[in-house]
């Protein structure tokens, strides 16, 4: 995936999206540069995602989604429960509904999901 007019060595890198839990967050690197984060909370097993962001320079490349699934898939893999406090994770839950079973009945409609 290519990203138009990003920094350096960037703009020909693959997405690499990782977990750093000393940072309670999944960051996604592009071309060796932090390109955006999901900051979270992790307590027992469920993890909050608290809020999405990309750096301007690398908005409009899909980079967002990359950030969703990556942390959406692997609270699925940990038998995490999600709480989806970010708006962004939330609408995309919307979008793909095949990981609203993540969300806790119980929570969903909290979410609007």
């Amino acid at each position: 995936m290519a990203v138009a007019d990003a920094a350096g060595d960037a703009a020909d890198a693959d997405p690499v999206v990782t977990d750093n839990p000393a940072e309670s967050r999944y960051e996604l690197h592009l071309g060796g540069e932090l390109a955006g984060s999901v900051r979270y909370h992790l307590r027992g097993q469920q993890i909050t995602l608290i809020h999405t962001e990309v750096d301007p320079r690398f908005q409009g490349a899909g980079l967002a989604t990359h950030l969703a699934r990556y942390s959406l898939d692997d609270a699925r893999k940990r038998n995490l429960a999600v709480l989806p406090s970010c708006p962004y994770i939330r609408s995309w839950i919307r979008k793909h509904p095949e990981y609203a079973d993540l969300v806790p009945d119980g929570r969903r409609a909290e979410f609007g999901l």
